[in-house]
């Protein structure tokens, strides 16, 4: 049986990761006998300015719903009219939003679930240089975002008399279905983590919020305590959104699973990626209760499409995050199997120093895109 996989290169570098990111799924899929119907669709603010009206074609919708695994590079591109932001529709959306928010929404990916892991071989990116302060293992968080309200959620709107806006609105909505639902996944996954917060082993819980001030945040903040009360074995805990922002930095080895709403968890996620090793290392996974869909969080880059330079390793453990998530679903031991390969692959080429891309070892030393992906491959094949 073959596995049905629809794939969204999008904008700017996102083809050019895409498509290493393929190149490891197709080597480790032809070693365990892994069978996939690709449909690759095009998207995003390049082909909203091709075709005038959509952002992706005519039954795309569809399309993803009835996949089994959904792959997204990027999307957004500059506006051409020089407006300094990313090309916008008709509607008022970003050209992208369809593939992007659009698939958030209509297939329930509630769930925003981004990995925060300091591997071996990996500097952090604090201070703009290559610095190695925490031991790798000692960053080992998963953030989990609301992904389907809160600012996105188009409540609001623009007030334009004669043409001229002269009022924005954005209204955040905090549900207590998707507060449940998020916190649930959050305590959940938690209890299956084989360990729990580097420095003291500890299962725990951090919700991040704006209690002090704002009524949905109390809300989430109460919400979170009720769900939490049946997980008695993990310690809960609140951090105010912005103090939370400073003991990030000061001290990740504290935290183990962290979880908040939709605008607060945009933020924070960017600013844990540089504890990584920058963007070029951030995964995110968008899952459901039936749908997945997975991407690095890097963005489209435009100003490095074409120049085969950017790292493409979040693109390739984006792989690793869908084949594992899918086996789960599946009870497909292969799939498990391949994205344990995948993730070794990249470690070892980590921790071999080479080929990595200019984000990882600086300009002078600087690898091809498409010189990472080919190693990644050949090592994951290898390692099966």
């Amino acid at each position: 049986m073959a596995y049905q996989l629809v794939t969204l290169p999008g904008d700017g570098t996102g083809p050019e990761v895409m498509r290493e990111g393929m190149r490891v799924l197709e080597a480790v899929s032809r070693k365990l006998g892994i069978e996939w119907n690709n449909q690759e669709i095009p998207c995003g603010g390049k082909f909203y300015l091709e075709h005038g009206s959509r952002d992706w074609p005519e039954g795309s919708e569809e399309a993803c719903a009835a996949a089994d695994l959904i792959l997204l590079g990027a999307v957004g591109w500059p506006d051409p009219k020089g407006s300094g932001g990313p090309v916008i529709m008709a509607n008022g959306k970003m050209a992208g939003y369809s593939p992007v928010i659009g698939n958030r929404i209509r297939l329930n990916l509630y769930a925003n679930v981004r990995p925060v892991k300091l591997y071996p071989g990996v500097r952090h990116r604090i201070h703009g240089a290559h610095k190695q302060v925490w031991e790798p293992g000692k960053v080992d968080i998963v953030f989990l975002r609301e992904n389907t309200e809160g600012m996105y959620s188009q409540a609001g709107g623009k007030l334009s008399p004669g043409g001229r806006t002269d009022v924005a609105i954005d209204t955040r909505v905090i549900t207590r279905r998707a507060s449940e639902q998020i916190i649930r996944h959050a305590f959940e996954l938690c209890r299956a983590r084989p360990t729990g917060a580097p420095k003291d082993g500890k299962k725990r819980v951090t919700a991040i919020v704006k209690d002090n001030v704002l009524h949905g945040c109390q809300f989430f903040r109460d919400v979170f305590f009720e769900i939490g009360a049946e997980y008695p074995e993990i310690e809960k805990e609140t951090a105010i959104v912005d103090a939370f922002t400073q003991w990030l930095l000061g001290q990740p080895e504290h935290y183990d699973v962290c979880v908040t709403t939709n605008m607060f968890g945009d933020i924070v996620t960017d600013l844990a990626s540089v504890l990584q090793g920058g963007m070029g290392m951030a995964v995110g996974a968008n899952v459901g209760r039936e749908h997945g869909m997975f991407e690095p969080i890097h963005g489209s880059a435009p100003k490095h499409a074409g120049k085969d330079k950017v790292n493409p390793i979040a693109m390739i453990l984006a792989v690793k995050e869908g084949l594992d998530w899918l086996g789960r679903r599946k009870h497909d031991e292969r799939l498990g199997r391949a994205a344990a390969a995948i993730e070794s692959a990249v470690i070892e080429t980590l921790r071999a120093g080479k080929p990595l891309t200019y984000d990882i070892v600086g300009e002078a030393e600087a690898a091809r895109c498409s010189d990472v992906g080919k190693a990644i491959a050949e090592r994951s094949a290898a390692l099966i």
